[in-house]
């Protein structure tokens, strides 16, 4: 059996964009719980030389939506990176599995081959589509997704796997 580059794209992007909303929803819940202003977890650093947690949800939701389009043969619309709470941060990550999901078999199969160039450390390089998703895309997307998971468990959240993996199918 073959594996396509839609399925080995899009569900599994939707899936840890899933995953990732569940972590900030948590992160938010205990926010509330605790009284402590949502700030401090928004911009919450692993390491002061680190990208701080809402930082880390752009990344990750652009290498999510951007990664299916460049597939696709489309150039994905720019968004704003102005979230600064959490309920804007999850509402970004939902935008993100919507703008996944509307991505069809058609659009995505086939694009093993397709050249996608992106700058890499301010350098264009050249991939092939599945080099791009597998070597490039998803592990950036996963690092930023752990970075964020990283970040508030570090700060007291009680997060565990299940909540980054999700509900097994």
């Amino acid at each position: 059996m073959t594996i396509s580059m839609f399925q080995a794209s899009v569900p599994v992007f939707a899936r840890g964009l899933a995953g990732l909303k569940t972590i900030l929803t948590k992160g938010a819940a205990h926010a509330a719980a605790k009284k402590i202003d949502e700030s401090v977890f928004i911009g919450a650093r692993l390491f002061p030389d680190m990208l701080p947690l809402a930082r880390q949800v752009h990344i990750a939701t652009d290498f999510a939506r951007g990664t299916i389009a460049r597939l696709a043969g489309v150039e994905p619309p720019k968004w704003d990176d102005n979230e600064s709470t959490f309920a804007e941060l999850i509402a970004r990550v939902e935008r993100t599995i919507d703008a996944v999901n509307a991505f069809t078999p058609a659009q995505v199969d086939g694009s093993e081959a397709r050249e996608i160039t992106r700058p890499v450390r301010g350098e264009p390089k050249t991939f092939t589509g599945i080099n791009y998703l597998l070597q490039y895309a998803m592990p950036n997307f996963y690092f930023h997704k752990t970075t964020v998971y990283a970040i508030l468990r570090s700060n007291g959240i009680e997060l565990g796997k299940a909540d980054y993996i999700g509900a097994l199918d």
